[in-house]
């Protein structure tokens, strides 16, 4: 998921500076989305794992 925000984000950056404004927005706007989704899941991953039982 942290590639895809990543293309997103080149994207984004390459049409900003053609000048294609409508498709910079959007692209960086998933962009934002996706980093944000996987922030999420990785502190969910994060406090989970380290829950697991400790060796007997």
């Amino acid at each position: 998921m942290l590639y895809w925000t990543l293309v997103f984000l080149v994207i984004a950056i390459i049409a900003g500076i053609l000048g294609f404004t409508g498709v910079a927005a959007a692209a960086a706007g998933i962009a934002k989305i996706l980093f944000f989704i996987f922030i999420v899941l990785f502190l969910i991953t994060l406090i989970l794992g380290r829950r697991s039982t400790p060796p007997v």
